[in-house]
């Protein structure tokens, strides 16, 4: 989760499921949901590596199609880099509304997986005008420049993170919901991408005084912590 201090409308008394923790669950859940993998490679695939969670909290398993709780069970549901992974956008989004009326999700957008090409993200996401819109990734060409993606990808494997840290804010969105989640198929690229005008507005952006200065701060940059 690239945002925590986003979390913030979970009251005291609250039950919390948080789906697909990966090896680093929110201090606050108190239940765990995880996909039923075919086999131990996937799973540690599907984790990026990360060592699995350690934990005394109950953990359920599902096997891609409904979740294995009541309607309404839940007071709230965390669902942080998981959404990219499924192979029924829409049916999954409706079952996280179906177990909790309110939540937090977190996704990387295209800008990521346009550099990074994670092999394991099937989908392309992006949140606008309070709709998220999803494009399944072998729909697109981006595929065709894995000879390439392969060098950013090995990048990261070897931990050189300050490109994702300088710019999570257009690499990632996570936002709390509490009303009915829109989600849509996009028909294009463009659907999934930031509208021009966007790219100009961060202050954090305008911060950094774009990309040249981005490069020019890299170049005397070193390894840093993985992310």
């Amino acid at each position: 989760m690239f945002f925590p201090e986003r979390v913030t409308n979970i009251s005291s008394k609250d039950r919390v499921l948080e789906v697909g923790p990966g090896g680093g669950p929110h201090p606050r859940s108190d239940v765990f949901l995880e996909m039923a993998f075919p086999d131990e490679t996937e799973e540690v695939m599907q984790r990026s590596g990360v060592p699995k969670m350690v934990t005394d909290k109950p953990v359920y398993y599902y096997d891609g199609d409904r979740f294995p709780f009541s309607d309404n069970e839940f007071d709230y549901v965390i669902c942080s880099h998981v959404l990219e992974h499924v192979v029924d956008c829409e049916a999954f989004v409706a079952e996280l509304q179906r177990v909790a009326g309110k939540g937090y999700l977190e996704f990387p957008t295209i800008y990521y997986d346009y550099i990074y090409n994670m092999p394991t993200h099937l989908n392309l996401l992006m949140m606008k005008n309070n709709v998220i819109y999803y494009l399944p990734k072998n729909k697109t060409s981006l595929n065709e420049f894995a000879p390439v993606q392969a060098f950013f990808y090995k990048s990261l494997d070897m931990r050189y993170t300050t490109i994702v840290k300088e710019f999570k804010e257009y690499f990632f969105q996570g936002f709390e919901w509490s009303e009915k989640i829109t989600i849509l198929k996009a028909n294009s690229v463009a659907d999934v991408s930031y509208d021009p005008e966007q790219l100009v507005m961060s202050p954090r952006a305008k911060k950094k005084r774009g990309l040249i200065g981005l490069i020019d701060r890299l170049a005397g940059k070193n390894r840093v912590m993985q992310v």
